[in-house]
This record gives structure tokens, sequence and C-alpha cells, in this order.
């Protein structure tokens, strides 16, 4: 058997990203060649995978991409178990690759993206490379989702706070220069801190309307149900119509000065511009939403391995 030195498996873990003690036993197994224990470390992260499959992945990042006209943005989803893993370096490249293959992808659906060759090494699928990342990160990784963005006129992205919150944001406009590239990117922080839900009071399902009319009526009752149901109702307008600004864009109070709507921004730039520019659409993910995430009783677990 082959002699397996430290720099045998420096070399193995700088490429594969394994830990030093699986490099080793690997390129063991392998009688010292480096590829084989290559496609070991590999085998090993299908396995590992497959184990860590059921385990709530609610941590991670969000990442966005843009083309280099900036006519097209991807913006993408990806979960780790821990915080911990969020920020490692091989973690963060994973998700920013990912993005690269979003933006570049033709699928439609979750399924077909997983199925497309990877860009870097199209001998791989999508799927295949986060098998294999998870084997080496040893945390259930999952890519949640993935969505893009187009416009004739631009797209900007903005990221909030390492990659918790993620923002795509298209506009109509005749050309792109730096001051309409820091339009784009105010309106982009606007919807990562103020969340609107909507572009726009008309685009507010009906279904939606109704809900919060019936919040409301619900919040009144409680503070004036002694009142007729005509005032009850009449009261309802006046706060269902400070709700949709509340969550429609153009709507909201914008976060730079409180004295202007984001839709008297954009007519303010516009102005100082020399032409028009309007949002035609937008993305806001957050990391994790909608993850009911695992709450772990330490106290519990301690006593269990105890009692074992």
């Amino acid at each position: 058997m082959a002699a397996i030195t430290a720099k045998m498996v420096k070399e193995l873990k700088d490429i594969s990203g394994a830990g030093m003690m699986e490099c080793k036993k690997a390129l063991s197994e392998a009688n010292g060649d480096v590829d084989a224990a290559i496609e070991i470390l590999r085998k090993a992260g299908v396995a590992m995978a497959a184990k860590k499959a059921g385990r709530i992945a609610a941590e991670g990042l969000v990442a966005v991409k843009l083309s280099d006209d900036l006519k097209k943005g991807a913006i993408v989803e990806v979960n780790s178990e821990t915080d911990f893993v969020a920020k490692n370096e091989l973690f963060i490249n994973y998700v920013n690759d990912v993005a690269s293959q979003a933006l570049a992808t033709k699928a439609a659906t979750q399924e077909e993206f997983l199925a497309d060759k990877w860009l870097a090494d199209p001998s791989k699928t999508v799927e295949d490379v986060r098998t294999e990342k998870v084997g080496v990160i040893h945390e259930n990784i999952q890519i949640r989702r993935f969505a893009t963005l187009e416009s004739d006129g631009f797209v900007a992205s903005y990221v909030h706070a390492g990659g918790r919150i993620g923002v795509l944001v298209a506009f109509d406009v005749k050309e792109v220069n730096d001051a309409v590239k820091k339009v784009g990117k105010n309106i982009a922080m606007q919807i990562a801190g103020m969340n609107p839900l909507f572009l726009k009071d008309s685009e507010v399902p009906e279904d939606f309307m109704a809900k919060e009319k019936e919040i409301i009526m619900a919040q009144i009752a409680e503070t004036a149900g002694d009142k007729p149901l005509a005032i009850r109702e009449k009261m309802s307008i006046g706060k269902l119509h400070k709700r949709m600004q509340e969550v429609c864009l153009v709507d909201q109070e914008y976060f730079l000065d409180d004295k202007l709507t984001v839709s008297k921004y954009l007519q303010q730039a516009s102005k100082e511009l020399g032409f028009p520019i309007n949002v035609t659409g937008f993305i806001r993910w957050e990391c994790g939403e909608g993850i009911e995430k695992k709450k772990n009783d330490f106290a519990a677990e301690v006593a269990e391995q105890m009692n074992k």
C-alpha cells in the first residue's frame, strides 16, 4: 500500500473541501490515487445526502446574479441546517455558483433545474453537485427555489444582511447610466426594507382585499363595537386604504425621504434624468421564510443520551 503523506491529504482537501480525516481515509482506500479518492468522497457524499435529507434546512443564503447587459437577473435560495455553515466560504461560493446556474438555465421547474448540466462540469447535474456538497459540508443542503426576472430596460439587485434578503427589480427605462443604476439600487433597498407584497393596488387580488377587510372589521369591533355597522364600514375604508399603502410598493412612504411616496420619488427621478423610469416588477425573498424551524431542547437531548 502506498504511503499516505500529509501533502497528499492536503492536496485532496484543497480539491474536495472534505475534512482531513475523510481525505486520509479515502486516500488509504484508494491506495494513494487522488482521482480514485475523489470518486470515493463523491460516493460517500451520496450516502451522506440520503442520511441528511430529512433534516430541516431553514438557514442558508439568498443570492442574486445579473447578466452583463443588466437585462436579466436570477435569484436563488439555498438552505443549510445551521447559520454557521451559511457563513462558510465554501457554502457561499456554492450558492453564488447556483445563482449563475439559474441565470443561464432554461428550466421552468425545480425538477428541470436540478437536472440541468452543471456549468463548471457538464458531466454532472445540478443535483449531483448539491449531493456532493452535502458530503463535504456535512449538513442537509437544499436548493429551495430559483427565479428569473427580465426587462427591456434593466434589472437592479440588492442583497441585505449578507444574504438574508435578496431583491430583483425590473425597470422600464430608455437608457441605463450611473444615475439610473442609483435609482434602481434605492428602489431595491426600499423593497428589502419595507417588504411590499404588490407593485400597485390594481394588482392586489380580491381575496387578499377581502381578508384584510375582515381583519380590520374584527379590530374595529373590538374597540368600536357599539357603533352602527354603517359607521364601522366607513372606518374600515380608511384603515384598508392605509393597509394598501403599506403593501403596495408605489404607494409606500419612500425610506430616504418620508415626504415622498415611492411613486413621487420615481416622478422626481424621471424629471432629473430627463426621461421616465418606472418599476415593472420585483422579487423579494427572505431566507427561510415559511420554513418551520426545529427548536432543540438541549436538556432533553442530554438526558436522553445519559439514559442510553
